[in-house]
């Protein structure tokens, strides 16, 4: 390694550990359930983006076993090649119909749909309205475009309003788009769509709405747009398939002729691998289970709010989370790190979450019960909060 390289990594790795911003990644030993085992302890799981439980389902798995028997472990190609299935076809159907529109394609994560998306249809001669609380991927696939970035504060629908009267006046750019999360992941809020689409309708603004955390949990499963029936006014909604659907992938669901469009123009698309077969399959009958039933959505909701209820009367700060995420906001880095550590050290695993995943001064825990864990789980959750808490003078 060359001397500059190497002091510049261990100046900085350092300066990181210092402020409280080192992240120590752990290794969990076998499934991401309600129960993880991470060095050989048992922990209840709270830091895990499985919302319906579905990740660990034993249906989903026999699903997948069986695609794995009939097309093997890989697709083999790129989707424009010859690495489009049968399978990505059925699941792409399957998704247009989960989100109420005319079609819809699928990519191998959430972060590459933002990466995707936003720059196959916007470049340097447009401007991008962006919340400012939006998922670091789609502040880089807004970089990626190299259209104008406008921030917007934080569900401000009057600044929203301002800003969209003053870029689509200025005369400056050809296309104007709205982007915001469904769901703030940090926070558990819900973005204001009905006043996004009127502020759109009113100033033509294109409409993106990435909905990584409402997918399967809002809308009673069908995600945040359809939580406001609001399917035939975004022209972009964008998703994981790895968080309440249980497995890996992301996908756009909008009108045919945009879903054309980025078949042919959409990089990630066109020059990754498709997604395993195997995954494929696990998801379409993970979406058919979703519109099936709500089964699981309530469940997830119920034990959602019984451990926000529960933090909340202990004393803690768990913001104004609308959704099952549920933060403990901390502030102090340091403290957040410390508060987390006791926390597993007594049996339960959530992690700090700190700048530059929020802003500095904020550190929070963010709890994220799913539908598989049993009450007693969360009471012997909120037993350890409520030692390591007061522990050390959080509430």
């Amino acid at each position: 390694m060359s001397k500059i390289l190497d002091s510049f990594l261990n100046e900085n790795l350092q300066d990181l550990r210092n402020q409280g911003l080192y992240n120590e990644i752990d290794a969990v030993e076998g499934a991401n359930g309600p129960i993880i085992t991470i060095n050989g302890k048992q922990l209840i799981n709270l830091s895990s983006n499985n919302y319906l439980g579905l990740a660990t389902n034993e249906e989903l798995k026999q699903v997948a076993k069986n695609a794995i028997d009939r097309y093997g472990v890989g697709a083999g190609a790129v989707r424009t090649i010859n690495g489009t299935m049968d399978l990505h076809v059925k699941l792409e159907e399957k998704l247009a119909e989960f989100k109420g529109t005319e079609a819809a394609i699928s990519y191998q994560s959430g972060f590459n749909c933002n990466m995707a998306a936003i720059s196959a249809v916007m470049d340097k001669n447009d401007a991008i309205l962006s919340d400012q609380l939006n998922h670091a991927s789609i502040i880089d696939g807004c970089r990626l475009s190299k259209a104008k970035i406008i921030a917007y504060n934080h569900s401000d629908m009057d600044d929203l309003r301002a800003k969209a009267k003053e870029a689509t006046e200025s005369g400056l750019y050809n296309k104007v788009m709205v982007i915001t999360d469904g769901v703030f992941s940090m926070d558990g809020d819900i973005a204001k769509l009905p006043e996004i689409v009127e502020i759109a309708k009113e100033y033509d603004l294109i409409t993106y709405v990435d909905d990584a955390h409402g997918s399967g949990v809002t809308g009673k499963g069908k995600g945040t747009v359809k939580h406001f029936g609001l399917e035939k006014e975004i022209d972009f909604q964008i998703g994981t398939l790895s968080k309440a659907i249980g497995v890996v992938g992301g996908y756009v669901a909008g009108k045919k002729n945009l879903i054309d469009w980025l078949k042919v123009r959409s990089r990630p698309f066109l020059f990754s691998t498709a997604v395993t077969p195997g995954d494929v399959a696990a998801i379409t009958h993970a979406l058919q289970m979703i519109m099936d039933s709500t089964e699981l959505h309530d469940q997830l909701w119920e034990n959602g709010d019984y451990l926000k209820a529960g933090l909340k009367k202990l004393g803690f700060n768990i913001g104004a989370s609308e959704t099952p995420i549920t933060p403990c906001i901390i502030g102090d880095e340091k403290l957040t790190q410390t508060f987390s550590r006791r926390l597993v050290e007594e049996g339960v695993y959530a992690k700090a979450i700190v700048f530059p995943t929020v802003p500095k001064g904020t550190g929070r825990v963010r709890n994220m019960p799913i539908a598989s864990h049993t009450k007693e789980m969360l009471d012997d959750a909120l037993a350890i909060y409520e030692k390591v808490g007061k522990e050390l003078g959080i509430i």
